[in-house]
């Protein structure tokens, strides 16, 4: 490690003295340099496969071949794309978290564009598979529970199941997918938002959760879908990899997808987790929030444009900006010592949580945990049998070296 580094992440660590409970041991790998290689670039796979076929694609502004939209190379190779279907921030990945997008059709391709997101179009009907020969689905998802696009991946499958199209996942690594972690989710909470028991850091790519769908019976009637993955090349389970597109538009970098999972519980609370502002999920706060030094005030923007929490409101926070990349990444566990803290200090404990917390969480025992008052090491030793359990199902479905 030089100097420089070093320096910076001793003053992180002297950091989260202030704010966070006393650090572990923490061990930093060496980039080994190498080239990964994910399942879209790898065209031998699967081109071959779509010749002759009129194909559907479920893709968003991820879904890319270097700086190329895989929709416009398999075009250029004169696949015939008749549809394309599109998660949660549309098919170019601008609109706002929970923004209900219309279909339409697509400006450059003349494509027409199908949603997946909404009360009604989470999944593909009947009529817009019945032309359609084999689907392909590929989305870079960031490896947590409550992330939407593995919500689609499981309408997507079941649809094709009932309909009998063959579904071509396109694999990409995981950018958390070098940990397990969290509570698991409980069938009366199950939403949009956690669909299976899992726990929040689940550790798997597209791919390999699409497996356990598979093979856990989860779709609908216990269904089988006809899957064909094709998998990156030189990926493992130690790998930190670097997402060359923001998958969504409040995950502007990599610190903030490191964050993700712990960041976003604060979403069912009183709590700002800086929508509106540059720095969404790198900073955390609201109006009067006691003893804390940083400022921000949302407003809308894009990735945030309609009402931002506290919209025009200064609150008051913590830009945790650095502490991503620089901690959180090798910490491996969720970070939990904030949301403790911030309900400790909160004025208003009534309303501090509302009911989508428990949707987030899966469960309603973390509320009630640190409502009690128990520590982060105390509230983690109640998860240690169900991720046990968990990982040994999850090693069935993994394709790629594991962490461990």
């Amino acid at each position: 490690m030089n100097l420089r580094i070093g320096t910076l992440f001793i003053c992180l660590l002297i950091f989260a003295s202030v704010i966070s409970q006393p650090v572990t041991e923490i061990i930093i790998p060496q980039n080994s340099g190498k080239e990964i290689k994910y399942g879209a670039i790898i065209l031998d796979k699967y081109v071959p496969l779509l010749n002759g076929k009129n194909v559907a694609i479920v893709a968003n502004q991820t879904t890319i071949i270097g700086k190329t939209h895989l929709v416009d190379s398999l075009l250029i190779l004169k696949v015939n794309i008749k549809k394309i279907f599109f998660p949660e921030h549309g098919f170019r990945g601008d609109k706002d978290a929970g923004a209900n997008v219309k279909s339409y059709k697509d400006y450059k391709t003349g494509i027409t564009c199908v949603s997946l997101y909404g009360k009604e179009n989470k999944k593909p009907k009947p009529d817009d598979l019945k032309d359609i020969d084999v689907v392909i689905f590929d989305l870079q998802d960031v490896g947590v529970r409550f992330y939407t696009y593995i919500s689609t991946l499981h309408y997507v499958m079941e649809a094709c199941a009932e309909n009998n199209k063959p579904l071509i996942i396109l694999d990409r690594p995981n950018p958390n997918g070098f940990y397990v972690d969290g509570p698991m989710m409980e069938e009366k909470y199950k939403s949009f938002v956690g669909m299976h028991n899992v726990p929040i850091v689940h550790g798997m790519t597209i791919g390999e959760y699409a497996q356990m769908i598979n093979g856990e019976g989860w779709l609908a009637n216990k269904i089988q879908c006809k899957l064909t993955i094709v998998k990156c090349d030189d990926y493992t389970h130690k790998d930190y990899y670097q997402l060359p597109v923001n998958p969504s538009p409040n995950l502007q970098n990599m610190s903030s997808i490191y964050m993700y999972p712990s960041m976003c519980l604060f979403e069912g609370t009183i709590v700002s987790v800086g929508r509106g502002t540059n720095k969404p999920f790198q900073c955390f706060g609201y109006p009067g929030m006691p003893d804390a030094p940083f400022k921000f005030t949302p407003k809308p923007i894009k990735g945030a444009s309609s009402n931002p929490l506290y919209n025009g409101k200064e609150c008051s926070g913590y830009d945790v900006a650095s502490y991503g990349d620089i901690y959180i990444k090798y910490y491996k566990k969720m970070y939990l010592y904030w949301i403790i803290n911030s309900y400790k200090t909160s004025a208003d404990k009534t309303n501090f949580f509302n009911t989508y917390f428990m949707n987030l969480c899966g469960t309603d025992k973390l509320k009630s945990q640190i409502i009690a008052g128990l520590s982060e090491e105390e509230i983690r030793k109640t998860w240690i049998a169900d991720l046990a359990n968990f990982k040994k199902v999850r090693k069935k479905y993994l394709l790629y070296p594991d962490f461990e």
